[in-house]
């Protein structure tokens, strides 16, 4: 019997699988993890600057109309 004749085990294919659910898995929760550190990371400085009153408060001027920082 030729090797191109003999299909592939049930065994392989099923473990092929598994495997790759658990990589796409990983993958996921790798993803999520960052996400969450970037989102803390994010609220960190925008509440830190807030704080330190660094955001400068916005006012319109009357003459030009443009919004200057007050």
């Amino acid at each position: 019997m030729n090797d191109r004749d003999r299909p592939m085990p049930p065994l392989i294919a099923f473990a092929g699988a598994l495997g790759g659910l658990a990589v796409v898995r990983w993958a996921y929760r790798a993803a999520l993890r960052v996400n969450q550190e970037l989102e803390e990371a994010r609220l960190a400085r925008s509440a830190e600057a807030a704080r330190t009153g660094d955001i400068p408060t916005l006012r319109r001027d009357p003459s030009t109309g443009a919004y200057r920082p007050d």
